[in-house]
């Protein structure tokens, strides 16, 4: 068989022209394969000891060649169609990737074995690559035995050394081999016997400058790989078109293997030199490329361990490995996160946990959890960010700093997020939506008293899942925050009682006492009280107690307070804020009258309802939340601000032509509209009515735009209303386990209003059950009720019409007995979720009874 395909007589000037038919790449690569062989069997050899092929290093009559001279010799043999050895041994392989360096043609890259255990002294490391694993696959399919597959698999991925050495780049214009080989397979296309001769002499020539140096493997930038991830997945896609059973057990085992060593050197041995963190990295690139890492056997053996090893990386090569991802491996990044969510899954399902052995103990869930949060920043790096200078300067005013000027209460920052310098609030839209990294199953699992014990541990072992957020449901995150709140009341109470004990009482309690009809003035002056005199005691339970109302507050009068505060005090009428005309949202009023003040006050209202778990009926933009989180608005956020005026901007940025200023006669001074329905004006630069806005100045144009509508005009009511939110906010939790969008549900509640979830989730008390008459006929009317109405009922029962965080099964409303059929209407227990209803014998007279209740009944009927 000849050892060069010949190519057509008739083959048209195209295929040896600029376009490449199908036919001429296939003979192309068979040239390139061929005289890859060709190389090594001149630098390797066979592995006969008793070859008599001249042309062979196993026969002992090829010695002393340098690269580059083997490299020009294939090139004359594969011309001469000379003989090539059959016995070439699995590890002898042609390769197509060659190391970096341009005298690294027959070696392995200089990286230090991690698992020193997986090679012999001496001994070349087995490595693979596309063309390789290829050739292989080939050969087995050819003897119809995959045995060499199966052993090569083992040696290579059982190994870190020669798994991070496989796959590696091709280093262009650096590679005479490689120079060569693109020469040779276009001489294919050409007549036999028009080689490139003087290419090869000056190969030939250029030895001695090139043998000169020692290898010197290209070191990736920050956010790049050695790694040629193409074609790893070419290879692992013609691996996996082979039965899975040939080799899969194989690689599992490899896998479990490699995953082993690699856990043992960086825990127990703590390897981590700085010339290995690349070479670990190549590791798991590759492996974590595997198209079925989340199935059968993968996911239950080998991922979880894979996970184990990687959770051991320093926090720098964490970093580091989250931005190759973002760079080189976006499409890959929802299946990697799909197999990590079904690892966790299938782990808390089949686990058994009780209060000594918990999930937060179990580092079969621990560990795709930590690799999640690699997967979790990647995909925050490989969306859209925001621009790096939108941070609020804190005033200081809220909160005390220390010698470095760090505020003494924030939230220590994740050390990932750290290193990689960005966190939520800098991800626009991130490339996989966060709301997919959420796992449902395990969030119900958590015990979140244990996990917040686990939080405040000083213990560093104890795992706690505050620290991984994203992972958590906003319901089961607000259990977090929850009890952070109580504790902090109950330590409130005891200080109190120690106090008292030693002669100076105070009240355990935030106690307000305020009128009805003074409700915003009564409010104002206690809170306001309480904020100069001794600003911690906004962390105490609120008490409020309306003036002349029997009534003990157990929750229910404080929903009622809040209810009624916001209902004045977010009337447009009131002059503090103003409403979005295509939003119908809140904003706060640049031209506000009133003090610093009340707005002052609103914060801590908005602050107190969340540290009391109360949801208030409030239509911020999102643009707000962001920025008690410490980011300024920006022109991005105007699209939820106002969408009209967003999308008007948005034609002005994308219009290319050169007459723009004529086309929209648009300067830097810009119009607003007070609450009042005035119109003034504003320059964004100095004399701004001069100044038009061109090609060239439009995109500061939008940004002073927006940074004065969303910033500097309300720069004085929001830092009073920020400082206000802070003064109950600034101790807890709540940066740590919130974004924006959560911290609006947190306020708002959900907008998933579904009274079947509520049915689901009631209980029945003083002879009532679920079948009873009585009961059936409540669930009717409510069903029929319209949504206006259910809000009504829903406020009648609990205090709030808000849907809390999870939906209304989280409300778990009882209805009790209370007594026989009466023309009595039903009653409340707003602090309980409890509504006692007369045993009533006619769905009519339910109905009359029910709607009069929840028609009338503010401040009666609800105790």
């Amino acid at each position: 068989m000849n050892a060069k395909g010949q190519g057509d007589p008739g083959e048209d000037h195209a295929s040896r022209g600029g376009a490449k038919s199908p036919c001429s790449d296939m003979k192309r690569a068979v040239a390139k394969k061929l005289i890859e062989r060709y190389f090594y069997q001149l630098t390797d050899g066979c592995g006969n000891p008793d070859c008599d092929n001249q042309n062979c290093a196993s026969s002992g009559k090829v010695t002393n060649l340098t690269p580059n001279q083997a490299a020009a010799q294939a090139i004359q043999l594969f011309s001469q169609e000379a003989r090539l050895c059959d016995g070439t041994q699995p590890s002898k392989v042609a390769r197509t990737t060659l190391e970096p360096g341009p005298a690294s043609l027959a070696k392995s890259l200089p990286v230090k074995s991690v698992n020193p255990t997986c090679s012999d002294e001496g001994k070349q490391d087995p490595y693979l690559t596309e063309a390789k694993l290829l050739d292989i696959i080939e050969r087995c399919k050819s003897e119809g035995s995959y045995s060499l597959l199966i052993r090569t698999l083992g040696e290579v991925f059982s190994c870190a050394k020669a798994l991070s050495l496989s796959f590696q780049k091709t280093v262009k214009n650096d590679s005479p081999l490689a120079a060569l080989l693109d020469r040779a397979s276009d001489s294919l296309l050409r007549p036999p016997g028009d080689m490139d001769k003087e290419a090869i002499r000056s190969i030939q020539g250029e030895d001695k400058e090139e043998d000169s140096s020692e290898p010197s493997p290209t070191v990736p930038n920050n956010d790049d790989t050695s790694i040629d991830l193409p074609a790893v997945r070419r290879a692992f896609a013609a691996l996996w078109s082979l039965p899975g059973e040939v080799f899969k057990s194989a690689l599992v085992n490899a896998l479990v293997t490699l995953a082993d060593n690699i856990e043992l050197d960086l825990r127990v041995f703590r390897i981590m030199p700085g010339d290995n963190m690349d070479s670990l990295l190549n590791v798991f690139l590759i492996v974590f490329e595997i198209p079925m890492l989340g199935n059968s056997e993968y996911l239950e053996l080998a991922l979880h361990m894979l996970c184990k090893a990687l959770s051991c990386f320093p926090i720098v090569a964490q970093a580091k490995l989250a931005r190759v991802w973002a760079k080189h491996c976006k499409s890959r990044l929802p299946s990697i996160l799909q197999a990590l969510q079904e690892l966790i899954t299938v782990k808390v399902i089949g686990g058994s946990f009780t209060r000594d052995y918990c999930v937060q103990d179990a580092d079969t869930i621990t560990a795709p959890t930590k690799v999640m949060k690699i997967l979790y920043y990647a995909s925050m790096l490989a969306g859209e960010l925001d621009e790096p200078d939108l941070n609020i300067d804190d005033d200081g005013e809220s909160t005390s700093n220390d010698k470095s000027g760090r505020s003494l209460s924030q939230i220590p920052q994740d050390p990932l997020a750290k290193e990689l310098g960005i966190t939520a609030l800098d991800a626009r839209k991130p490339f996989i939506p966060f709301t997919d990294f959420y796992n449902e199953p395990l969030s119900d699992a958590i015990e979140m008293d244990k996990d917040f014990a686990y939080y405040k541990s000083e213990e560093p072992m104890k795992f706690s899942f505050m620290n991984y957020a994203f992972i958590l449901t906003p319901a089961t995150k607000t259990l977090g925050l929850y009890y952070d709140n109580r504790i902090r009341m109950y330590s409130e109470r005891r200080m109190s009682f120690l106090q008292t004990v030693v002669g100076q009482p105070t009240n355990p309690y935030l106690r307000l006492k305020v009128r009805r009809d003074r409700l915003i003035d009564d409010a104002l002056v206690e809170l306001e009280m309480i904020a100069v005199e001794n600003p911690s005691d906004l962390k105490k339970q609120l008490v409020v107690e309306f003036e002349g109302e029997q009534g003990v507050d157990e929750g229910g009068v404080s929903k009622e307070f809040f209810q009624l505060i916001v209902e004045e005090i977010f009337n447009p009428d009131y002059g503090m804020f103003t409403t979005q005309e295509d939003t119908q949202m809140t904003w706060f009023n640049p031209t506000s009258f009133e003090s610093d003040a009340h707005f002052t006050l609103i914060g801590v209202v908005l602050g107190l309802a969340i540290y009391n778990n109360v949801i208030l009926d409030v239509r911020f933009s999102m643009v707000v939340y962001r920025k008690l989180l410490g980011r300024k608005g920006c022109f991005a956020d105007l699209e939820d601000w106002s969408p009209t005026l967003y999308r008007t901007l948005k034609e002005l940025m994308d219009y290319t032509g050169d007459d723009m200023p004529d086309t929209f006669m648009q300067t830097f001074r810009v119009a607003y509209k007070d609450v009042f329905g005035s119109i003034s004006f504003h320059d964004l630069k100095q004399n701004g009515d001069e100044l038009f806005v061109t090609q060239e100045n439009k995109k500061e144009f939008v940004d002073l735009y927006a940074d004065f509508l969303l910033n500097k005009s309300v720069e004085r009511q929001f830092k009073a209303f920020r400082r206000g939110f802070q003064m109950v906010t600034d101790e807890s939790p709540l940066a740590l386990l919130f974004r924006p969008e959560e911290i609006e549900q947190l306020v708002c509640g959900s907008k998933v209003f579904d009274f079947a979830e509520l049915e689901a989730a009631t209980e029945y008390e003083g002879g009532y059950t679920v079948d009873s008459k009585a009961v059936r006929n409540f669930w009717r009317v409510a069903h029929s009720l319209p949504p206006e109405s259910q809000r009504r009922l829903l406020q009648f029962t609990t205090g709030s019409d808000r849907v809390p965080v999870g939906g209304l099964s989280r409300l778990k409303m009882v209805i009790a007995r209370h007594g026989p059929d009466s023309d009595r209407l039903p009653i409340a227990h707003t602090c309980y979720n409890v509504l006692l209803l007369p045993d009533y014998s006619t769905i009519e007279k339910l109905q009359d009874r029910l709607l009069k209740a929840i028609n009338y009944s503010k401040g009666f009927g609800m105790l």
